[in-house]
């Protein structure tokens, strides 16, 4: 990706290269709103995703007390335009959806499923089950453990080559073992950097990373983690971000910003503050841990200081919570896909702002060049960064999809995202993940591939220690 610098005076319009003035507000050839650029949507309020029978209004209902066990939030304190978490409350703005709070009982075939699923959770044998585990013990979780090189293709079913003598299996031939140089010992192949491809599963949340097929490296980075909430049931999280390849050290603006927001969210949540107004804490220290890599490095903010973009997703309690800098995506896929999946995010890309101002469709816009520049990321050179969060309250099971364009370029709209999707994700987000990375790869994997999947409610709930 690419990104579309701050306009200053005596810039040009970056959309038809008109010469501006310091204080103009808007193109006086195209019409270009200058200052929506920086604006973005903001905090948005706590929304129903659900869907309503066909023709029939949808009501607003009243909040409601908590359910016996649940945290009963504070609200998110109003605060001025530089920093404004929004007050959560119920309301429908997503097409389509309504408040009944009724879940769709699950059908047989998918208890069934469940029930073996959980049967083969003991998979005695595989050391990354054992890694895993012991992952999942403690709630921080942001050390990429390489995925086991014998692990076979998700989407065949040929058993991996179980490894002989201890030691990692070549991801090549299977059969050799992988000497201290990072070579194999049967076939010589060169296996590959951690970085290159990355794996970890924490229980009712995974996510894979993958170098794809065009980059030298993999600027991509996640973090997931699992803490506990104020009455002892779990939060889990989700940090995505996506180093800007035009930018100066972007795979370590990616691993700063994942790793920033991840710890702030940890912090935030056992001590019972909002999750909207944690992931919006989150997204700010991210934003400090990237811009401190410019002086780091010795780079002045204006000549292309690390950069990258940031989705994350938290899901606590009821309520299921993003938040965003850039074009990296959330989505959402119900169990029932007969019912709508949604796309939670909104880009701050170049095609978006077109169509926001009117000044394209979106058929045109996203056919342009330019369409994938971004106008928001976390940097030193970036705008004053103003955090985009959302929550909503899901009323039946579905998966959260957390991703990079890496992704999406293969997947854009909700319906093919639930399309990709294994039916069998939220007791498997694993090997979802895997499946979703794989499609990106078969596409062509012309960009890094990042993936995570967090089931709503968590399949693998429970108390943890904060």
């Amino acid at each position: 990706m690419s990104q579309i610098d701050q306009p200053a005076a005596g810039a040009n319009c970056p959309n038809c290269a008109e010469p501006l003035e310091s204080d103009d507000r808007f193109c006086g050839a195209c019409g270009l709103d200058l200052a929506a650029r920086a604006a973005g949507p903001g905090d948005r309020p706590t929304v129903a995703l659900s869907t309503p029978p066909e023709g029939t209004a949808v009501p607003v209902p009243a909040r409601r007390a908590p359910a016996e066990g649940s945290v009963d939030w504070p609200e998110a304190p109003e605060v001025d335009s530089s920093d404004r978490p929004v007050p959560v409350h119920h309301g429908s703005e997503l097409p389509g959806t309504d408040s009944t709070g009724i879940a769709l009982p699950r059908t047989e075939e998918e208890a069934l499923r469940h029930d073996a699923r959980a049967g083969d959770a003991a998979h005695t044998g595989n050391p990354e089950n054992a890694a895993n585990a012991a992952n999942a013990a403690h709630a921080g979780g942001t050390d990429y453990p390489l995925a086991a090189p014998a692990a076979a293709d998700p989407r065949l079913g040929v058993p991996a080559a179980p490894e002989s003598g201890g030691g990692k299996s070549c991801v090549a031939c299977r059969l050799g073992r992988v000497d201290t140089d990072g070579y194999c010992e049967n076939c010589g192949h060169a296996q590959p950097r951690e970085r290159d491809h990355m794996e970890q599963e924490l229980g009712a949340v995974a996510a894979v990373s993958d170098r794809g097929l065009r980059h030298h490296r993999n600027e991509d980075a996640f973090a997931v983690s699992r803490t506990a909430l104020p009455n002892g049931s779990e939060a889990v999280v989700a940090v995505v971000c996506d180093g800007v390849s035009s930018a100066t050290r972007p795979d370590e603006a990616s691993l700063a910003a994942s790793h920033a927001a991840n710890e702030t969210l940890l912090a935030a949540l056992p001590r019972g503050t909002h999750p909207q107004q944690a992931m919006h804490e989150a997204i700010l220290a991210a934003s400090g841990a990237v811009n401190s890599l410019a002086a780091q490095g010795g780079v002045q903010a204006d000549q292309n200081a690390p950069a990258c973009t940031l989705v994350s997703a938290v899901i606590a309690g009821e309520l299921l919570t993003v938040g965003w800098v850039g074009d990296s995506r959330a989505y959402w896929v119900p169990l029932d896909r007969t019912a709508p999946s949604a796309r939670l995010t909104e880009d701050d890309s170049w095609a978006a702002q077109m169509v926001a101002n009117g000044l394209m469709t979106e058929a045109e816009a996203y056919a342009d060049e330019r369409a994938h520049a971004i106008t928001g990321w976390l940097g030193a050179d970036a705008y004053e960064v103003e955090p985009h969060t959302a929550s909503f309250k899901p009323d039946r099971p579905g998966v959260v999809v957390v991703c990079t364009d890496g992704l999406w370029n293969y997947a854009e709209a909700a319906e093919e995202m639930a399309r990709v999707l294994p039916a069998d994700a939220a007791e498997r987000p694993l090997h979802s993940a895997q499946v979703l990375v794989g499609h990106a790869l078969d596409g062509g994997g012309h960009d890094n591939v990042t993936v995570a999947v967090l089931p709503f409610p968590p399949s693998a709930t429970g108390e943890v220690s904060a």
